[in-house]
């Protein structure tokens, strides 16, 4: 080999390793970041993750400024794949976890609608055997369709239903009067409720959810008429009325009160699990926001009704 044929070789040597490791310091901050930014996902999607496997934040690097030793490039290339090579198996163990989470929460959405299907069915049944038993059932107990009162227990304790609502003695017969007529006509059956005037109460409170379907008191109104029907000796009837007040309008007044007494409708029907069933989701819905006096008669009932 000719001289300069050697000075241009070694030339060439000289400047193309470090243009070489100038790239592979290029990529290395790179790198970083995407470590750095897996780890973040990390955090994210396994909060409360061990510290051996998680940086606890994110930070920019410490600034050196002292001169670094330069490694081979063949090892700085190495290195990097390496890190690359951890990054794509941590992004695809990631995206499986993501993947199975998602897979169990269709699962659990998919038997929460199955229950619940289940639920309307045999409320249904219930409500199929109610019609055939009274041949066709009206909606409203009457005297005629009304078995007699001294064939079931005495009515279960109620809290009272508005805390405006006036005494009633057997001799009171003067229609309260509040100056809004939806009102007055909810309290009209609500006094002959209270008097134990069940088939009589039913027809009031009945008339006035038809004329003041959109009323204040109308979820009252319709949990009072199911209360009415249980405590007239119609626990099927009330059921349907009960489960209607708290399908149609979860969040009125009374929805949390007709869950409540459609459980104990169905324990009066020989339907313990249902019952359960009706009281547990009380509890999923109303939980935080039960009132005292259901909180308090909501053990008593699930024993009753012999709940796990």
């Amino acid at each position: 080999m000719s001289l300069r044929s050697l000075t241009f070789a070694c030339l060439l040597a000289t400047t193309a390793t470090p243009a070489f490791s100038q790239s592979a310091d290029r990529m290395a901050p790179r790198v970083d970041k995407l470590e750095k930014e897996m780890k973040a996902v990390q955090r994210k999607v396994f909060p409360g993750g061990s510290p051996a496997f998680f940086e606890p934040e994110i930070a920019a690097a410490p600034v050196d400024t002292s001169a670094p030793a330069r490694a081979p490039a063949d090892q700085a290339v190495r290195d990097l794949a390496t890190r690359v090579d951890g990054l794509e198996r941590e992004l695809t163990r990631v995206t499986q976890q993501i993947e199975e989470s998602q897979h169990r929460l269709d699962v659990v959405s998919q038997a929460a609608a199955k229950d619940r299907a289940d639920f309307d069915a045999r409320l249904k049944a219930i409500e199929a055997g109610a019609s055939t038993a009274a041949g066709t059932a009206p909606l409203i107990d009457t005297p005629s369709a009304r078995p007699p009162r001294g064939a079931r227990p005495a009515p279960l304790p109620m809290d009272p239903e508005p805390a405006t609502a006036p005494a009633a003695t057997p001799a009171d017969t003067a229609a309260p009067s509040s100056g809004d007529a939806g009102e007055d006509a909810y309290l009209a059956g609500y006094k002959l409720w209270e008097q134990k005037k069940f088939p009589e109460a039913q027809a009031a409170l009945q008339a006035m959810i038809k004329k003041y379907p959109k009323h204040k008191r109308a979820s009252y109104a319709r949990n009072l008429l199911g209360r009415a029907q249980l405590d007239g000796g119609t626990p099927a009837i009330a059921a349907q009325t009960l489960y209607a007040n708290y399908q149609t309008d979860p969040r009125g007044d009374r929805a949390a009160d007709s869950l409540f007494y459609l459980g104990q409708a169905l324990t009066e029907l020989k339907k313990p699990a249902d019952a359960c069933k009706a009281y547990g989701e009380l509890e999923q819905v109303y939980g935080g926001s039960l009132s005292a006096g259901l909180k308090n008669r909501l053990p008593a009932a699930k024993k009753a009704a012999a709940c796990k």
